[in-house]
């Protein structure tokens, strides 16, 4: 934890490195919460700045989440700790009405940090494969936690403006895309109420400070992992006619993977098929007796899902067989389900954006080939939004455009939010969303 005189410095320094966003609200914002919010964001600032400072990988949140933990118990919430290993519940029940969940990530990404706030992460890992490395929020779940922070003191402060049942998730492993459903196989929704509706919002880097994207439907895509060996035959590399090349053989496959999309799905259907990874033989002369193919495969529906990947393993086959070779082994790992908006609460949440941040700063969102594992809740039967909110200041997309150069995307180690201005909108909008699912009677 930061002195509080060190905490004060670092703060000022942030400030040099990131400009304060005006947003123009719309005259039906709820009641004193613009103040209430502008009150608030010094001591979210100095959140901000530990969560930052302090990150942890996937499913090693245990710092993390029990800071998050202690700031929702210090504003009136039931805890429960160590959900699907290192996840948080929190709730707070408020009389009759809907149940609402609103989630937050709690993971940081295996990224050296590159930025040179004052505050940049100085934090080691050494990963499985013992590969040593940096630990960094470049993917803004700082951002995240410190908003739900903050929405969770309002929310607690003013329990005259809602009824219901609020319940805050803390989640960890998003990055794997595996702690949501650790936390619903551990009883999420056993132990605690079922959610009528649940909200969770994502930085986004293209999307200025003071804009947040939401759109009905799918929002984000299936993610599936392929790990393919093809086999063969080794040999001298001067005589292959006695030997079968996987290399070869691979080769092959890489190249006829590339019709899956162009050539077997319907044009109208989004997908995708790369190949991040190929690894085969050891020397100039030697033709071995293996290669190894990575794919990230990306898709919206079911049933293209379904059908690239069936496709992906008949051309394996097929040309394993073509080639006279062992059957190669193929495994399907680490999929994560498309994320899709529920059309009803979508609009409804829509609607509060405007009144609170103004029509114009609420835009559609164009769906992208990325995953998220907030999707999970959405197959256990709540309906879900997840909307971007702009974190980069106009001022420095301004600074980018002139210079030829887009911001720095999530998951780089250059990639810091204008947080100050991207918290203001974070907590005016989720809590007017909030409010306005969870009317008094």
């Amino acid at each position: 934890m930061l002195q509080s005189g060190s905490l004060r410095l670092v703060l000022c320094l942030a400030a040099a490195f990131s400009s304060h966003v005006s947003v123009a609200l719309h005259a039906e914002q709820p009641d004193g919460l613009t103040t209430w919010v502008d009150d608030q964001l010094p001591s979210l600032m100095q959140v901000y700045v530990h969560l930052h400072s302090h990150p942890e990988v996937s499913f090693e949140e245990q710092k993390t989440a029990a800071y998050v933990a202690e700031h929702w118990r210090s504003s009136g919430y039931e805890v429960t700790e160590q959900v699907g290993g290192t996840g948080v519940v929190a709730v707070l029940r408020n009389g009759s009405g809907p149940t609402v969940m609103l989630r937050t990530d709690l993971d940081a990404l295996p990224v050296t940090e590159a930025t040179g706030l004052p505050y940049a992460s100085q934090v080691k890992v050494v990963s499985d494969s013992g590969t040593p490395s940096g630990v960094m929020h470049a993917c803004g779940h700082d951002i995240h936690m410190t908003n739900l922070i903050g929405v969770a003191r309002f929310l607690a402060e003013h329990r005259q403006r809602w009824s219901g049942t609020l319940m805050l998730i803390g989640q960890p492993a998003e990055e794997r895309g595996a702690g949501a459903t650790a936390m619903l196989e551990d009883g999420l929704f056993r132990r605690f109420p079922k959610p009528d509706f649940a909200l969770a919002l994502h930085c986004e880097s293209a999307t200025p400070v003071g804009q947040v994207a939401l759109s009905p439907g799918y929002s984000l895509a299936n993610v599936d992992s392929v790990d393919i060996v093809v086999k063969g035959k080794g040999g001298h590399g001067s005589a292959p006619e006695s030997t079968i090349d996987p290399i070869v053989q691979a080769a092959d496959l890489v190249m006829s993977l590339q019709t899956i999309v162009s050539r077997e799905v319907k044009p109208s259907e989004p997908a995708v098929v790369t190949v991040g990874a190929i690894h085969g033989g050891t020397k100039h002369n030697i033709i071995g007796d293996s290669c190894h193919l990575q794919l990230t495969v990306r898709s919206y529906t079911d049933n293209v899902r379904q059908q690239v990947l069936s496709a992906i393993k008949r051309k394996a086959l097929a040309i394993a067989e073509v080639y006279g070779a062992p059957a190669p082994d193929i495994t399907l790992s680490e999929g994560t389900p498309a994320l899709k908006n529920d059309e009803e609460l979508t609009s409804r949440v829509t609607n509060s954006f405007r009144q609170v941040l103004g029509a114009d700063n609420v835009l559609p969102m164009e769906p992208v080939m990325g995953g998220e594992d907030f999707s999970q809740f959405g197959l256990a039967g709540v309906p879900i939004v997840m909307y971007r909110l702009g974190v980069i200041s106009p001022e420095r997309i301004r600074r980018y455009a002139a210079l030829g150069q887009l911001p720095p995307s999530l998951h780089s180690p250059t990639f810091y939010p204008d947080a100050e201005g991207a918290l203001r909108v974070g907590l005016l909008s989720m809590v007017a969303a909030t409010l306005d699912l969870m009317p008094t009677p």
